[in-house]
């Protein structure tokens, strides 16, 4: 069977972007390897009528109504490669089935690089978090730091002082920012620690101090932090699409990728990562995308 459109993610962006094509009768396919970036995270925030919710449970749901469009198909999987045909895409995943399509939407995200330091992975969106929007309630007025350097240590350092005064940013070696950059920090009453990181130690995840190459300590409720990522799907990139100096899929204002036909959404195309903003990506794309083949079509 040829789908109308295939959609590379089964997450927030791409089940979203599902109900939006199954509400336009559209014959869809949502390919997903059940592996989400935000597994860890206990729970999800600052998302209207599910604030508090775990990841999980918002997933579980947005696919129950989600699958009640007859036209919506799922397929437990990871697509690994993708190419182009004469009437549209055909994609083949890993366990070697191959589905064909004349849409494509990448809802794959982003895989985060972690830093070499002990206990990061574990920490990673428990108490090692990127977002304030997401996380900084919760640890509102804790004991926080910052892992970051130069330019991105001193407006990360702006944006969380207004969660928390009692804020340290760790540069894990010396300081790249400049003098004037340190002095504004430091007459916020903000402190700065150049000293190199061993290891983050934590009880399950959640961050109790930093212990630092010297053997000497600081404790610590959270730590904010921004690791290097690469996109999740290698597919886009065989297929032609282009990256922003970001690293993110290249859209448009509709969403379209550089190549006809493809569209993006989420995290692989967005460097505000959070649930809401990944669920109004996906409605946004299916609504385009539906829009395009009706153009095509009348």
């Amino acid at each position: 069977m040829t789908f109308d459109v295939i959609i590379i993610g089964g997450s927030y962006a791409g089940l979203s972007a599902a109900m939006s094509l199954g509400r336009a009768l559209r014959n869809v396919l949502v390919i997903d390897n059940g592996k989400p970036c935000n597994r860890q995270t206990p729970h999800s925030h600052n998302f209207l009528t599910r604030d508090g919710q775990t990841p999980a449970e918002l997933s579980a749901l947005a696919k129950t109504q989600v699958a009640d469009y007859k036209t919506v198909s799922f397929h437990e999987g990871l697509a690994i490669s993708g190419a182009k045909t004469e009437n549209g895409f055909e994609i083949h995943t890993q366990a070697g089935d191959r589905f064909t399509a004349k849409k494509l939407v990448f809802a794959s995200g982003i895989r985060d690089i972690m830093p070499d330091i002990k206990g990061f992975a574990e920490c990673w969106g428990i108490t090692a978090i990127h977002c304030p929007y997401c996380h900084g309630y919760e640890v509102k007025h804790e004991r926080t730091g910052i892992l970051a350097n130069g330019d991105g240590a001193f407006e990360y350092a702006r944006l969380i002082s207004n969660w928390t005064k009692d804020l340290t940013v760790f540069t894990n070696g010396p300081s790249t920012l400049s003098a004037e950059q340190a002095e504004k920090i430091r007459s916020h009453h903000i402190n700065m620690v150049e000293t190199a990181i061993d290891r983050f130690e934590h009880d399950k995840g959640y961050l109790q101090r930093i212990r630092f190459k010297d053997g000497s300590d600081f404790p610590l409720k959270a730590i904010y932090a921004r690791p290097q990522y690469e996109q999740h799907s290698d597919i886009p990139a065989a297929l032609g699409c282009e990256l922003t100096e970001q690293k993110l899929l290249k859209i448009d204002a509709m969403q379209r990728t550089t190549i006809a036909g493809v569209y993006a959404c989420g995290d692989n195309a967005s460097g505000m990562r959070s649930v809401a903003n990944a669920v109004a990506m996906g409605s946004f794309a299916g609504a385009a995308l539906n829009k395009e083949m009706i153009d095509e079509a009348f």
